[in-house]
């Protein structure tokens, strides 16, 4: 299945980008993830950490009742190769369907050319973050309907 289409046109960004240009671009991407909403930044309770990253990271994901998904990230700013991972997530999979969300496959990220400017330890929390989330979105997944 491919990736959704928001999320295909960042891998293309990437891929296409000079290597020079693809830090810069992961440093744009980690200035767009917006603050944590005032219910999980007073209640933090609700954020599940993902220990796999180096820095310490949170997440949580909501999907609503036409099953799309719903991304939030906290990651401190001086930490900003995981919030553009964070940014590059939200950006590509920010309100699309649970269906596809859960398709992306857990390495879609070895097509952006990242490895070329980042740190395998720091790719594999990438693709913890993207295993943590859709873990997230298939336990809020609703079951099948036994009557169907």
């Amino acid at each position: 299945m491919p990736l959704p289409d928001p999320l295909t046109t960042v891998v293309r960004r990437f891929r296409t980008a000079p290597k020079d240009l693809r830090v810069q671009a992961l440093l744009q991407y980690a200035r767009r993830v917006p603050p944590l909403p005032e219910r999980f930044a007073a209640d933090r309770s609700a954020l599940e950490q993902v220990h796999e990253c180096q820095t310490p990271f949170f997440l949580a994901t909501e999907v609503d009742d036409d099953g799309r998904v719903h991304l939030f990230f906290d990651a401190p700013a001086e930490a900003p190769t995981v919030r553009g991972f964070a940014g590059i997530l939200r950006e590509g999979l920010e309100g699309q369907h649970r269906d596809d969300v859960l398709a992306v496959p857990p390495n879609f990220y070895t097509e952006m050319g990242l490895d070329t400017v980042v740190s395998p330890l720091r790719l594999r929390g990438m693709g913890a973050i993207l295993a943590r989330l859709q873990r997230q979105v298939r336990e809020q997944s609703t079951s099948p309907d036994p009557e169907s």
